[in-house]
């Protein structure tokens, strides 16, 4: 027999009314405190902001790298050897931009940089 049904959850503090999803529980008070204020000032914290920008910088690394892929030539690969000096650069910077966000989000929100093998490979496979 299920709890609802013994009625285990018919004498609850707040019964019939909404929930008030204002706060975490299970966040430190002062954290989200902090971020409670930020969000009613329209701000968002520092990580928030570089997990967008990271995102935005990878769709556009994948999108340049796809393009880069389908332009190669078995001929000349001049402009292949170009395309991957400028791709090797922006994923550096990618990878920076993933090291310091690690370093500032909370824990459990880290994110993986990119990997250039992983990358190619997976378009290639497609």
């Amino acid at each position: 027999m299920a709890f609802k049904e013994e009625g285990h959850f018919e004498n609850l503090p707040g019964k019939g009314k909404p929930l008030n999803l204002n706060s975490n529980p299970h966040a430190d008070p002062a954290e989200d405190t902090l971020y409670r204020i930020l969000s009613k000032n329209g701000c968002a914290p520092e990580w928030v902001e570089l997990n967008k920008e990271i995102r935005g910088m990878i769709a556009s690394w994948r999108s340049a790298l796809r393009k880069a892929l389908a332009n190669r030539s078995e001929d000349d690969y001049s402009s292949w050897n170009d395309d991957c000096r400028v791709l090797h650069e922006q994923i550096r910077q990618i990878n920076g931009k993933v090291f310091r966000y690690n370093l500032i989000v909370p824990f459990g929100r880290q994110m993986f940089g990119l990997n250039w093998d992983k990358e190619v490979d997976k378009l290639q496979s497609k």
